[in-house]
């Protein structure tokens, strides 16, 4: 039994370039990570997404979120994203994942002061996504309690 399809982690992919929506599509599909998926291009969408949700009590109360969240976006970027989910009662338990091609110390240091769970800078490569999405998989939807309807 593949534990990522019994657990009913929803992903949320939140990034502005078109071409690292499709290659992280790609991965989990190499990785065979068979979760739920949503793409989203910026901070915006994904927040509008998650009030949408919260309004449907039934559907969420069965579903946990792991976010993987971009950090140069246009219209919200990721420290804004991270800020408000963060802060808000009903989103601050959603773990996220900063997924970024910035290495710098300070989007580092910022990400963490805004609560972000963990960060990783893209890898250049397909392989090297794929192996990143295969250890996400396994540390995020296999080992980590998630709370149900957060």
């Amino acid at each position: 039994m593949d534990i990522s399809q019994a657990r009913p982690v929803h992903l949320l992919v939140t990034d502005d370039d078109e071409d690292d929506r499709l290659l992280i599509k790609e991965a989990f599909e190499d990785g065979n990570i068979m979760n739920p998926v949503s793409y989203f291009s910026n901070g915006k969408e994904l927040i509008e997404y998650l009030e949408s949700e919260k309004k449907d009590p039934d559907r969420v109360s069965s579903i946990s979120y792991l976010i993987l969240l971009d950090l140069n976006m246009p219209v919200m970027g990721g420290i804004e994203t991270l800020d408000i989910l963060k802060k808000s009662e009903k989103f601050k338990k959603i773990p996220v994942v900063i997924l970024t091609t910035s290495k710098t110390e300070e989007d580092i240091l910022k990400s963490y002061d805004s609560g972000v769970n963990s960060y990783i800078s893209k890898p250049v490569t397909f392989t090297g996504l794929v192996d990143v999405m295969k250890a996400l998989q396994k540390f995020w939807l296999q080992f980590v309690e998630f709370p149900h309807g957060k």
